[in-house]
């Protein structure tokens, strides 16, 4: 696989990095502002949101077979704790696109230039190749086609194998084409990112697959547990930093790899520069003087 070594290198160094006092704090800053966003939305819209729920996984004919099933199952007392289920497993996506969302648009650019600023990296022109603009329609864009990727899945995701698959593979390619971007925006012109993304496409995607794993870790635990369904105010704030932890680290992760891969392709660049301007004069010296 081009750039396996990077990937491995990339990531080494991303897990030091994330051991560093501010890149900790960076992880904390976004899960503060979601939490706080997200715990007054949640307050403000329980009571109604679950009796509008109750109503309809009752009245409707395409969820009410879920109730069902769950009392033929043994489980009498479905019907009280259905709708909270519904409505946590509505809410994580939510929860957790706009936490990547918000990383990568005010925490990656921070991560990028503690990145450039390594012996590595310095001395790397920055060609603006992306603008505010630029990031934001492609990170809404992203995300809005991740969410209807969910909406979409999300029914399957109570089949056990799948919520393990799903997750991963969703945040996996969100965070693929987030961080890829905002990666390259400053460092590299317009052509170089599409060179890069073609050029390294799977080893983004194994990377963006990766971070998505880690993220489905406390997703799991959040959709199958009946202990985080109970004690979901707690819960989601743990899994809340450890997704917003899990995306820093894929920051920094990408921002390695892509910085490393920038700097080599402009390397290869100027090699082929020379080897050209050499033949051509090389061409030329003989008939000079004529």
């Amino acid at each position: 696989m081009v750039g396996l070594q990077q990937v491995f290198r990339s990531f080494g160094l991303a897990l030091v990095g994330t051991m560093h006092p501010r890149i900790l704090w960076l992880s904390l800053r976004p899960f503060l502002i979601v939490s706080i966003l997200w715990g007054c939305l949640i307050w403000l819209t329980w009571t109604p949101a679950l009796d509008a729920l109750s109503t309809f996984l009752t009245t409707s004919v395409f969820t009410n077979w879920i109730q069902e099933g769950l009392i033929w199952a043994g489980f009498e007392n479905a019907r009280a704790w259905i709708a909270p289920l519904f409505f946590v497993m509505l809410i994580i996506p939510l929860i957790t696109i706009s936490l990547l969302v918000l990383i990568a648009f005010s925490t990656i650019p921070t991560i990028v230039n503690i990145v450039a600023r390594q012996a590595s990296y310095q001395g790397l022109e920055r060609k603006q190749g992306g603008g505010l603009i630029g990031s934001l329609l492609y990170t809404f864009w992203s995300a809005l086609i991740c969410l209807a990727l969910v909406m979409l899945t999300l029914p399957v995701w109570w089949i056990p194998p799948l919520v393990a698959v799903l997750p991963p593979l969703l945040w996996g390619w969100l965070t693929m084409r987030l961080m890829s971007y905002d990666v390259l925006a400053k460092h590299a012109s317009s052509q170089e990112r599409d060179l890069l993304l073609e050029k390294y496409r799977w080893p983004l995607l194994t990377m963006g697959i990766a971070s998505g794993m880690l993220g489905a870790v406390p997703t799991f635990f959040w959709a199958t547990s009946a202990l985080a369904l109970i004690l979901f105010p707690i819960v989601s704030f743990v899994a809340l930093w450890i997704y917003s932890l899990i995306f820093v680290f894929a920051g920094l992760w990408f921002s390695h790899f892509l910085l490393d891969a920038l700097k080599t392709l402009r390397e290869e660049e100027l090699e082929k520069s020379l080897t050209v301007e050499t033949r051509v004069v090389d061409l030329e010296l003989p008939y000079h003087g004529q």
